[in-house]
């Protein structure tokens, strides 16, 4: 791999088969961020086993990742690391880099604290408080839109910084010639859930069609409720365009969306918006002219019907995911000094728990086999100090005697070891005389002499006290 070649990791709970805006909008970043020279992997649920999530079972769960993240994060050993996510993964990188001491960004891309409070009305104070424990040792929390900056500032979440989203303006382009139908087709493309406020589109007296594609947990209700509306379900992105293109107003309802890379793809292809004046089309419609923004939301979407779609493309135009790419890759910041050493950059650091008392217990007995089969010294200490072993529970002395003639005894064996790793050490760096070697090793065998001169003191003593009584 050349030298310049930036390994970037991407952590993220959100991923296929799940399609949203923010599975799309990682998506591109990594295949920009790829057209670019960078290697980009994608840590994702598709790796772990998981559950669905309640509420959302789109989304799932990965279930106790935390030691496979760690060995994926030390097999990989990135010179950047993005969370994108605060769910179990975003969790598990986080607790890693910290223990570690490794630097990382994060992402903020749901209006997380507003839809769990439109669900379960849990203060949005509660979750700001997650969202600000989760986020503070992150370098810097990538935003989509300088409203929810601004957000994120008010309520003290870490160090937010902009990062736009972009658009692909090759899949998402006008028909060269449109057929006009006699009535106008108004579209919503979306999740059909209680946060995207879809029923305030279809409750509205318009003359026309409407027109609803996605899926999700309210689909069923919105049906019956709804029954004079159009649905064609969840389709892929790329049959989305065909849908824009026919279209005559794209209406976004949703009050609670940071962003909404559906506004940016309706408008690449020329349908014009109509959408409440909050966050998100505040910040990608704004006073473009590329749409209607209007607490009635009625309104909006009939002035919509008279905005030219040439208009609307010539500002999608100025979206583009190389320059929102470009941005990002601007943020990420490196995980650790690439002159130092790290402990990540070594693999013998690989394990934790249960598995690193295993491999320490194999590697310890390992050891002790060694030094029996290759050290004589050890195996001539060996058969002088068990006999000492037997002889201190044989004399007549009391416990604190006993213990301290075991462990002089076993201090001899420990020291032995050490001499004879300093030696293996040693002749692994080289087998030629120095004077330097020669002195490392005569430090060892001082070690021992002096560990064999205590014991012979103790045991000596002990026996002595139990003769004299």
């Amino acid at each position: 791999m050349p030298e310049n070649v930036q390994k970037i990791l991407i952590v993220t709970d959100a991923w296929y088969p799940q399609v949203n805006g923010v599975v799309r909008s990682l998506t591109h970043t990594r295949d920009t961020l790829i057209e670019m020279g960078n290697d980009v992997t994608m840590l994702t649920p598709e790796f772990f086993r998981t559950v669905p999530c309640p509420t959302y079972p789109e989304i799932r769960l990965s279930l106790m990742p935390g030691s496979r993240v760690a060995s994926f994060i030390h097999e990989l050993v990135p010179d950047i690391i993005h969370i994108a996510t605060e769910g179990p993964l975003g969790l598990a990188a986080r607790n890693f880099c910290l223990r570690h001491g490794l630097q990382f960004t994060t992402a903020y891309h749901t209006r997380f604290p507003e839809y769990i409070h439109s669900r379960f009305r849990i203060p949005l104070s509660l979750t700001y408080g997650f969202l600000r424990w989760f986020h503070r040792p992150s370098a810097k929390v990538m935003v989509p839109t300088k409203t929810v900056q601004e957000d994120l500032t008010h309520w003290r979440v870490g160090t937010p910084v902009l990062w736009p989203r972009g658009v692909d303006l090759e899949l998402f382009r006008p028909v060269i010639k449109r057929k006009i139908k006699g009535k106008p087709i108004f579209l919503y493309v979306g999740r059909i859930s209680v946060e995207k406020n879809i029923e305030s589109f279809l409750s509205l007296d318009l003359e026309g069609e409407k027109w609803v594609v996605g899926d999700g947990p309210l689909l069923e209700e919105i049906k019956s409720r709804f029954p004079d509306a159009v649905y064609f379900g969840m389709k892929a992105k790329e049959d989305l365009p065909d849908f824009y293109r026919k279209a005559d107003v794209f209406v976004f309802p949703s009050r609670t969306d940071t962003f909404g890379l559906v506004l940016l793809e309706a408008m690449a292809c020329g349908l014009p918006v109509a959408a409440y004046p909050v966050t998100g089309p505040v910040d990608v419609v704004g006073s473009s002219g590329a749409g209607i923004l209007d607490d009635d939301l009625e309104k909006a979407c009939l002035e919509a019907l008279n905005i030219p779609r040439q208009k609307v493309r010539r500002y999608a135009e100025t979206f583009s995911w190389q320059a929102a790419t470009s941005i990002f890759a601007e943020h990420l910041v490196k995980t650790r000094p690439t002159d130092a050493y790290h402990i990540i950059d070594n693999p013998y650091k690989n394990n934790i728990g249960v598995k690193r008392a295993l491999n320490a217990a194999r590697h310890s007995l390992s050891g002790i086999r060694f030094a029996i089969t290759e050290e004589s010294a050890f195996r001539q200490e060996l058969l002088l100090g068990l006999p000492l072993l037997v002889l201190a529970f044989l004399l007549p002395v009391g416990l604190l005697e006993q213990m301290l003639m075991v462990c002089s005894v076993l201090l001899v064996f420990i020291v032995e070891l050490l001499n004879s790793s300093i030696e293996a050490a040693v002749d692994r760096i080289s087998l030629s005389r120095h004077d330097l070697s020669r002195r490392a090793k005569d430090y060892g065998s001082a070690a021992v002499m002096m560990a064999l001169i205590f014991c012979g003191v103790v045991y000596t003593t002990c026996i002595v006290t139990v003769l004299m009584r």
